[in-house]
């Protein structure tokens, strides 16, 4: 006989969040079933909420960054050192799947987050029964053959690694990109978890300052526990008193390199003025269209010798190095003390007001 088990259910966009039961299978040969601690919240989940991403199989499990331990496997299930996962273990895993590794994207332009067949867990895996179990709003995830998944070292809590949460590998790709110099002065845009940790990894890779323009001021304050050496209340300050604080802050020349982690495109505009002329930068927080902006080529790019890069989600390496960092560095940056409040399957459409509104720095979904 099957077991069951409960799922929080977005039913379709602008529909509330509901509790539903499915059945739980074993997993097939390759699969692996996840008992899930823990999955996070995020800004990506309330736009699931609102339809305002393409592609999506309503009803869908949300929930694309998960922690959880392994229940059982379906034959032997190796990581990428090739030792065998096992009952017990304490996983995270790729929240994308079926990137084929085969087309132009993959091959050629090294750019897998751009491959025409990826499926990302909690985004654009239907809900259902079986391997339907792919977001980690529930009991139990259902990890399909082919899933990349990683052990956490035992240095590192699920609490650490969802404080981190997407947030983390997304701010590894942003600052690999941002090739950051030591003593490079970095100025951060958005105080949300990518923003957070872009913070945090601008400090581990040697700036000699770091700045965050953002608010609410709760998520100012985790900046500075981070070790941020300035902050700006975005909420309390103009955009030229910005530009005077951030000038006067940095020899009167800008930041070397500025990092967007907003979400906001009228930061776009700011952030190229603020940037010093020959400065790099680097655009992650614009994951969903939302709106466009007046630019001046002259003024903002080509004048000032510009270096602009986008940046869209993040890869396998990412993840890896996550957590390696974590692991090496988790004494130093506490992730975990970024989550706020954790909700049971019951409650997330209050996780999910709480995140839109900005109450909360991580929200947590416990699911049992």
């Amino acid at each position: 006989m099957s077991r069951l088990c409960k799922a929080a259910v977005m039913p379709a966009p602008g529909v509330m969040p509901e509790v539903r039961t499915y059945c739980v299978a074993e997993p097939e040969p390759g699969a692996v079933l996840l008992k899930t601690l823990a999955s996070e919240v995020y800004g990506t989940d309330v736009h699931l909420w609102h339809g305002r991403l393409s592609g999506v199989p309503y009803p869908l499990i949300p929930g694309h960054v998960s922690v959880g331990v392994i229940e059982s496997t379906g034959g032997i299930v190796t990581d990428i050192d090739g030792s065998p996962f096992a009952p017990g273990d304490v996983v995270t895993f790729l929240d994308v799947i079926g990137t084929c590794n085969s087309c132009w994207y993959c091959l050629v332009g090294r750019a897998s987050t751009r491959c025409p067949h990826r499926k990302v867990y909690g985004i654009t895996l239907a809900a259902g029964d079986d391997s339907g179990l792919s977001g980690g709003w529930s009991e139990y995830i259902y990890l399909r053959p082919g899933t990349k998944i990683l052990r956490l070292p035992c240095n590192v809590s699920p609490d650490s690694w969802i404080g981190g949460g997407c947030g983390l590998p997304t701010a590894a790709h942003a600052i690999e990109l941002a090739r950051i110099g030591l003593g490079d002065r970095v100025l951060i845009q958005g105080s949300g978890p990518v923003g957070l940790s872009c913070a945090a990894l601008a400090l581990l890779s040697g700036a000699g300052w770091v700045g965050m323009i953002g608010a609410p001021q709760a998520r100012l304050k985790a900046a500075t526990r981070f070790g941020v050496d300035f902050t700006i209340d975005l909420e309390n300050s103009s955009i030229d008193s910005r530009k005077v604080s951030i000038l006067d802050a940095t020899g009167g020349r800008g930041p070397d390199i500025v990092i967007e982690a907003s979400g906001n495109p009228r930061a776009i505009v700011e952030g190229c003025e603020l940037v010093r002329d020959a400065g790099r930068y680097i655009v992650v927080g614009q994951y969903t269209d939302n709106g466009e902006i007046e630019l001046n080529p002259h003024l903002h790019i080509n004048r000032k010798h510009l270096e602009i890069r986008g940046c869209w989600g993040s890869d396998f390496s990412h993840v890896h190095r996550a957590i390696e960092i974590q692991s090496r560095f988790g004494s130093r940056i506490d992730w975990s003390q970024l989550i706020t409040r954790r909700y049971g399957l019951d409650q997330v459409e209050a996780a999910l007001r709480d995140v839109e509104a900005g109450r909360v720095v991580k929200a947590v979904v416990i699911p049992d």
